[in-house]
């Protein structure tokens, strides 16, 4: 059997492959292991996204916390920063987002994060998946008084929006945006938010049905919302995922601003404030090219981790840094929450906007994205990892390295959370990258079937 945890949490199609039974054993294996140092009854908080499987998956989950002589406290729908904030503020010893992020309807996942709001480590993970293996071996199982309780807390919500709008000292009036919710679990608290803060909101995508998740929208599909900036004259467009963990944003001329160039913005800001903490940026090995180049012109130290919000934070909490991210739009303001955080990401970047009185066209200026093609080779995820094993696929990467050396870079690398490898060529010419990581891309289906 495959290891269980992925880069972020268990995750799967729901009753497939992610059942009832296992989403009960993981509430069980991991309320075990994350209180067993405490003398006291422990309590975990257990959110969701907005997916039909949720409730489901949920209630599995909390049976198995309660079977162990746990508290549960369900919190609702609420975007997966909330669960790793309210953790904390709640002072309770855990906290469980059920969520597949970006992903499909039909996926679901859990996710675990510490009494400190911290993501689990590897280590813990795989204590975790080993007493699942071993049939929970040595776990003792309460009966009568001693059995687990859920509590209801429909209030979360408004803690976490309270906490957002005091994180960031800005005021939105008179400024109309256009706001993709995805369907998910920003639907009430970004646009609750947002307004309360001032801001002429034309929201988007923020009627979910539970089937409609991430369904040709929100921050992985970024056609609509660049058309309606420009239709509603507004100065900005705000795209949340499934969770709101990511954001991605649209300038006032309809054109994309990704996760590097986000960064970019508010670490440059910050470092003109002062608050950039050692000068540095924590980025991913698929950051582009033109971030780092950034970075050496503005005196800005980007230290790169492998791909993986988790990876970030954990150099980030080693180096003592207060911003760091991925591409896609995962970015961790340090300093106010331990986690990716789309709210928090989108107030931040509101705030250059208010205080520099600069359009987001000319913020995103701060750095020039070089040409990148990114294609997805699907493959059977028992083999995703092993994909160097075939002679024709790694004598193709070494001619494309050697091809590009000096002019791009080429990045190969199995999805953590997918049947997936990654395919990531960057260039000067767009045309010539995107056919050479096709053809490579169709190498490796061809071969790895």
């Amino acid at each position: 059997m495959g290891r269980l945890f992925g880069t972020d949490g268990v995750r799967g199609v729901a009753n497939d492959e992610l059942t009832p039974k296992l989403a009960m054993e993981l509430g069980q294996a991991g309320a075990y292991v994350l209180t067993k140092e405490n003398a006291h009854k422990p309590t975990i908080i257990v959110g969701c996204d907005t997916r039909i499987s949720g409730g489901m998956l949920a209630n599995a989950l909390m049976a198995g916390i309660c079977s162990v002589g746990a508290n549960a406290v369900y919190v609702g729908v609420v975007p997966t920063p909330a669960v790793a904030y309210l953790t904390r503020a709640y002072g309770v010893d855990a906290g469980v987002v059920i969520s597949a992020s970006h992903n499909p309807v039909e996926f679901n996942g859990i996710k675990f994060f510490n009494s400190e709001g911290y993501k689990l480590s590897d280590e813990l993970e795989d204590e975790i998946e080993a007493l699942i293996h071993n049939g929970m071996e040595g776990v003792t199982f309460p009966t009568g008084k001693d059995v687990g309780k859920v509590k209801y807390r429909m209030d979360a919500s408004e803690d976490y929006i309270t906490f957002a709008r005091n994180s960031v000292n800005v005021d939105l009036t008179g400024m109309r945006m256009v706001v993709d919710c995805a369907e998910g679990a920003s639907y009430y608290t970004a646009i609750e938010t947002l307004r309360e803060l001032g801001a002429d909101v034309v929201p988007i995508h923020a009627n979910p049905d539970g089937t409609n998740i991430n369904d040709k929208c929100g921050s992985t599909h970024m056609e609509e919302l660049m058309r309606r900036v420009v239709e509603e004259k507004a100065v900005v467009g705000l795209a949340f995922d499934g969770d709101a963990d990511r954001l991605l944003a649209v300038d006032e001329q309809g054109n994309m601003v990704d996760g590097d160039q986000l960064m970019a913005i508010c670490g440059n800001y910050m470092k003109s404030q002062g608050k950039l903490k050692k000068d540095t940026i924590v980025a991913t090995v698929m950051s582009n090219l033109g971030f780092f180049l950034m970075g050496e012109e503005k005196g800005i130290t980007i230290e790169k981790t492998k791909v993986g919000d988790r990876y970030v934070l954990e150099h980030m909490k080693e180096i003592g840094a207060n911003i760091g991210g991925e591409q896609s739009g995962h970015i961790i303001f340090l300093d106010e929450n331990t986690t990716g955080d789309g709210l928090l990401s989108a107030l931040h970047l509101l705030e250059v906007m208010v205080k520099t009185k600069k359009p987001l066209s000319e913020l995103a200026k701060v750095m020039e994205v070089l040409p990148q093609a990114l294609i997805n080779a699907k493959v059977p995820n028992d083999k995703k990892e092993s994909y160097m094993e075939y002679p024709e696929i790694a004598k193709a990467i070494e001619e494309l390295e050697r091809k590009f050396a000096g002019k791009g870079r080429v990045l190969i690398r199995p999805s953590g959370t997918e049947p997936l490898v990654r395919v990531m060529i960057e260039g000067k010419d767009q045309k010539v990258i995107e056919e050479e990581a096709k053809k490579l891309a169709d190498l490796i289906m061809k071969t790895i079937a």
